[in-house]
């Protein structure tokens, strides 16, 4: 989740190739937040192993406009 900001989904989808790479874009799910000010991006992959997640999970938290990683 982040602010609904232009790039941000992009941005989120970078990361994502980089840990999955045979994620399919057209897969990722985006919901605004009821005011509209944050945007919510679910992306379901099939993870190959535990650092594989790990790894994921460091990027995207440590990524400037990413606010929260579930």
């Amino acid at each position: 989740m982040g602010a609904r900001v232009d790039g941000f989904a992009q941005a989120v989808l970078d990361v994502v190739l980089v840990h999955a790479p045979d994620f399919e874009a057209a897969t990722m799910e985006m919901r605004p937040s009821s005011k509209g000010n944050y945007l919510a991006i679910t992306c379901t992959f099939r993870a190959v192993s535990q650092e594989q997640i790990d790894n994921l999970y460091r990027a995207l938290t440590s990524h400037p406009m990413v606010k929260v990683v579930l």
